[in-house]
């Protein structure tokens, strides 16, 4: 190590743009005519005296000579108390500034690096998947000393300092250590605590310095502020153990989803103060209640890493691993996920690896050059959402969203990731002309370097957390995206079906007596059904930006909308696939979503929204209860249609099997307002129970039907061996099941 000064590194120590601060300061030995002593420099800017205080006992405190007015500090010590350690010496600094304060800390620089060589090979190779428990600020204690180690990547800075509460956030006190040639930075600082603010003070090589976020910072201020804040990830005691036992072995492809995506901020807000936002700790038991009341299987929440723009949603992440303050710490968003497991409540994030906004304190230009994102804005910026792209062939950047995904799995307990705007990974022109794109090696538009990250980070999340669910919001014809890896796939469990979401909206905004010509946008979904394992998704995406609530897309009066709404959510729960649907939908929110606002809960004082939202549960129920419904969605065998030619009367009757053939349901769907009387051909004789029916009375319907149920004679009807006579209720669903003794009995 260097122990001699020259100007040059006094200088670039005090302007923030030395690399190897420990070099200079700290405890370095000495041989002089005198034998081997030891030089311990500080840079103590603010002190106008300062002394070593060696720890053991009845020893008197070393002054420190100012060998430079900046406020570099020396003392030449004989002899300090040494550690069995990699520490070595034991000491303290004492300082006393311009107005006579006294204060004594251990020496930041006295202290060993924590991160090891093969740390920071694995960081470089980009296979460092726990590189959250390594980068950013963590709480250690070393020699009896608590304190925090801090480390970050900025390998193109000239300079990196820890400002914060602790040292006035003055940029020149905490000069970090470049370890190179990783390009991270480190340094332990002593008697910081959790919940401290901090930033790193970035010195580009141009000269220019700015303060940034901590990339792997697990908390921050509230927006509009920005600072870090240290967190301690280890206090909760986590409960749902017997969730996790059972996740591990669920079988999602056979098992009934059903998925309530919300958005936290606006779900409910508190009744004494519309303007504030409920915490974790709140909404956990609210939701929960809320959720085990309505039947879903699932929370899918959206985006609540820390964001700094509350309009964006959440989409516009900087904090990556960092829960969002808005509602609460870091151990309270564990309450919640906890609270949701013990009540057998799955927890699914809508995750963003697609792109981050261009916000001073965030990820672009972290350390001055184009580090997460592409330098060329032909590859490196998002045209539509102005945002940046994330460079996926950058082995550093790879490894920090793949140890992201990991980390909300692993410090969370999350049950799945919804990623979002996958199709704008998958393609480099995506939403570009001609001209402002850059091909791919072979001249295609494929993203080789994105496909390449998707497929790792679905192997490394599914290889380490068994029954985790990764989910792709993908609206092209790309071929195998819920496919295994190892057959060419992306490796996704599930992908979202949005030419069904697409096709169906678009028919149910047809006006009943014009539907009939709009017949193929309902069965058009069938021949396509069974290519990818699909959820059906109804998502925030369908009710904002002008497209109105789901309520007010469907045509007709008041009693057409409503029984409109039940035939949407029936046909819906009946189709192959699983489900997800977005808040206020279920009791049919007439606003579009507005993420300033809570939902409007006080509609339910209304038949009209009771009687929507009890036959959204009772879906719930029959699909939880009904194996025919959830446990061959992805297969062809799972459905068969009866009669999908009946475009004259909008009538649409289909079969839904369980692996068990035996255990199916027959359901028939009348899209216009007008009461039929159907012949319906059936696999079997039997008596048929109608097991539900959208126009219940108790839904606010008008009661038709066919309850209790119907008795099936030999004379059969569409090619079936039998068939039934059933009265199809206007703008109706009716699921039938067969009751193989009742029919003896009534022999």
């Amino acid at each position: 190590m260097q122990t001699t000064l020259s100007s040059e590194s006094i200088g670039a120590l005090i302007e923030g743009r030395h690399e190897t601060p420990y070099h200079i300061l700290g405890p370095h030995p000495k041989v002089t005519r005198q034998g081997e002593v030891l030089s311990v420099r500080a840079f103590l800017p603010h002190s106008t005296e300062a002394w070593v205080v060696d720890s053991r006992p009845r020893t008197k405190p070393i002054p420190m000579s100012q060998i430079h007015p900046a406020g570099l500090f020396e003392a030449i010590c004989p002899k300090l108390k040494t550690l069995d350690s990699h520490r070595k010496y034991d000491y303290m600094i004492q300082t006393q500034e311009s107005n006579g304060k006294k204060s004594q800390t251990p020496d930041p620089y006295s202290f060993p690096h924590f991160l090891t060589d093969f740390d920071l090979y694995l960081l470089g190779e980009g296979t460092h998947w726990d590189s959250y428990e390594k980068l950013g600020a963590h709480l250690r204690e070393i020699d009896g000393i608590k304190g925090v180690n801090f480390a970050v990547w900025a390998p193109n800075a000239a300079g990196v300092n820890v400002v914060g509460e602790f040292n006035s956030w003055d940029g020149r006190r905490h000069p970090m250590q470049k370890r190179i040639p990783s390009g991270v930075w480190e340094i332990f600082i002593p008697n910081i605590t959790e919940g401290m603010k901090y930033k790193f003070q970035i010195r580009q090589r141009d000269g220019v310095t700015t303060q940034r976020t901590d990339p792997y910072g697990f908390y921050a201020e509230v927006p509009p502020c920005t600072a870090s804040v240290v967190a301690d990830l280890t206090k909760h005691s986590w409960k749902d153990a017997a969730w996790l036992e059972k996740r591990a072995d669920f079988d999602w492809q056979h098992k009934p989803l059903s998925i309530y995506e919300v958005h936290l901020g606006s779900w409910r807000r508190p009744g004494d103060d519309p303007n504030k936002w409920l915490s974790y700790r709140d909404l956990a038991h609210q939701l929960v209640d809320y959720v085990r009341e309505m039947g879903y299987s699932h929370i899918e929440l959206m985006p609540i890493a820390e964001h700094p723009l509350t309009a964006s949603w959440g989409y516009q992440i900087t904090g990556y691993y960092a829960v969002t303050s808005r509602y609460g710490t870091p151990e309270d968003f564990m309450y919640f996920v906890d609270l949701c497991h013990q009540n057998d409540i799955g927890v699914l994030l809508d995750w963003v690896p697609a792109h981050f906004p261009k916000d001073g304190h965030g990820l672009r230009r972290f350390d001055g050059t184009a580090l997460y994102e592409h330098a060329d804005p032909r590859q490196g910026e998002h045209q539509d959402w102005g945002t940046c792209i994330f460079n996926y062939g950058r082995n550093e950047v790879k490894n920090f969203l793949i140890s992201n995904a990991l980390f909300w799995l692993d410090k969370y307990h999350i049950d799945g990731l919804r990623v979002d705007a996958v199709a704008s990974m998958l393609y480099l022109d995506y939403s570009r002309n001609e001209g402002e794109w850059v091909p791919n090696e072979f001249g295609g538009r494929e993203n080789l370097r994105a496909i390449e990250f998707i497929k790792k980070m679905n192997e490394e999340v599914h290889l380490q957390h068994k029954g985790v669910l990764t989910i792709a919001e993908e609206s092209t014809a790309w071929a195998g995206v819920s496919r295994p890896t190892y057959t060419g796939g992306l490796g996704f469990s599930m992908k979202w079906n949005m030419g069904w979401m697409n096709d169906t909206l678009r028919y149910m905004r047809h006006d009943p007596i014009h539907r009939k010509y709009h017949h193929d946008e309902l069965t058009f979904s069938l021949i396509y059904a069974f290519h990818e394992n699909f959820i059906l998704p109804i998502s925030h995406d369908e009710v904002v930006h002008g497209k109105q609530s789901i309520m007010d897309q469907v045509p007709g009066d008041l009693w057409q909308k409503f029984a409109n709404t039940r035939l949407l959510y029936s046909f819906m729960w009946t189709h192959p696939g699983k489900k997800l649907q977005f808040m206020g939908n279920e009791f049919g929110q007439w606003r579009e979503w507005d993420f300033d606002s809570s939902l409007d809960w006080h509609l339910l004082q209304y038949e009209t929204h009771q009687g929507l939202r009890t036959c959204m549960a009772d879906l719930n129920r029959v699909y939880r209860k009904e194996p025919a419904l959830h446990e061959v969605d992805f297969d062809g065998g799972g459905f068969e249609w009866i009669d999908c030619h009946n475009w004259e009367n909008s009538v649409f009757a289909f079969l839904r099997y369980a692996k068990n053939r035996e255990d199916f349901l027959v359901v028939v769907a009348n899209f216009t307002p007008v009461p039929r009387k159907y012949r319906l051909g059936v696999p079997e004789c039997c008596y048929y129970e109608e097991i539900f029916c959208s126009d219940d009375k108790k839904y606010w319907g008008g009661g038709m039907g066919n309850a209790p149920g119907v008795q099936a004679d030999n004379e059969g009807s569409h090619f079936r061996p039998a068939a039934i006579d059933v009265a199809m209720p206007p703008l109706g669903v009716s699921i039938l099941k067969p009751r193989r003794q009742h029919a003896v009995a009534s022999r």
